[in-house]
């Protein structure tokens, strides 16, 4: 259950306080003291008694173990701006490489981006590979040619961060921190990033319900940092005509229960670059707030991820029809 409570006198906060505590109830403190989270036996606590309180603005009851993620907490869409790029209000395309190669790789993609209309520029500089005899990023010589590229071109630049060794980092370089799947239940990551006053995009873990990827959210808000965009990577099935199952049933079911942005990642959501473009479509269909999609000049000589990496030929095509859709969706709703 949360209280939440008007700007009232010290006493009357007190008052509310002492009868919480006289019915055995835990009381958390949250958003600067203005907001309280109670735990415990709550059937013991009436309602209509607990708003008769002059402390009390709303009493919101839950049926989930987070909350500041929720619609019922905050109604309206939250809208996360960066540069020229807005999240959460219309179609929003971040693109990129799946690594920094070099400086001229990354100035040659962006300026292309750039070109067709691309607002958010994405590029892994730390790789969590799964064999470590593959390609493992640049490390801060990749950030710093993100960061120069988005500079040179007004581009927002998205990076995976992998350890909170790196923050400080990610926070000189880096506009919006993306924490990867294998990263979203790294709490200890999560609780850092709360703090930072940068946009976090968190990516579903493989195998993650809805519920704890919400809650991997919720640590993020409940930090402070209120700049969460959710992005669906695609979750491991029994199936094996792609690389994973795109979970395309999650976007409206989140747009129903979250004011959160949601984008879709159909590149790793699929695993091969002919499924990207349906996968965009069906994305944005369902009522995706945007997509990040890996795009490279030669996706064949790509360090890594070629075979779902889109050519910008391939990508320009795909851009130009997941725009009419949209406008199309927009129009119509």
């Amino acid at each position: 259950m949360i209280i939440v409570l008007k700007k009232a006198e010290m006493n009357n906060v007190n008052e509310l306080v002492a009868f919480l505590v006289s019915k055995k109830i835990e009381i958390n403190f949250l958003e600067d003291n203005k907001v309280l989270y109670l735990k415990g036996e709550l059937v013991k606590l009436d309602l209509n008694q607990l708003k008769a309180f002059d402390a009390v603005e709303e009493v919101i009851t839950l049926d989930t173990p987070y909350y500041q993620v929720l619609r019922k907490y905050q109604k309206e869409n939250t809208v996360i701006k960066v540069k020229d790029a807005s999240f959460g209000l219309g179609l929003e395309i971040i693109a990129g490489p799946c690594s920094v190669e070099s400086k001229e790789q990354i100035d040659k993609i962006a300026k292309s981006l750039k070109a067709m209309g691309i607002k958010a520029l994405r590029g892994g500089a730390y790789k969590p590979r799964t064999s470590p005899y593959t390609f493992q990023g640049l490390g801060e010589e990749g950030l710093k040619y993100l960061k120069m590229a988005g500079e040179k071109y007004n581009l927002a630049i998205v990076s995976e961060i992998m350890s909170e060794d790196d923050l400080d980092l990610f926070i000189k370089y880096v506009d919006i921190i993306q924490v990867g799947a294998r990263n979203m239940q790294n709490y200890a990551l999560l609780k850092k990033l709360g703090k930072v006053k940068k946009p976090i995009l968190l990516k579903r873990g493989f195998a993650s319900t809805v519920d704890e990827w919400l809650l991997a959210a919720e640590y993020l808000l409940s930090m402070g940092n209120k700049e969460v965009i959710l992005c669906e990577r695609g979750i491991r099935t029994i199936a094996n005509g792609s690389k994973a199952t795109l979970d395309l049933n999650v976007i409206p079911h989140l747009k129903k229960i979250s004011h959160l942005p949601v984008i879709v990642d159909p590149s790793h959501g699929t695993g091969l670059y002919e499924y990207v473009e349906p996968m965009s479509l069906a994305a944005i269909a369902a009522g995706a707030d945007g997509l990040i999609i890996e795009v490279h000049y030669d996706p064949k000589a790509a360090f890594s991820d070629g075979v779902q990496t889109l050519s910008l030929e391939r990508f320009e095509k795909l851009l130009k029809k997941v725009k009419s859709l949209s406008e199309h969706l927009q129009k119509n709703d």
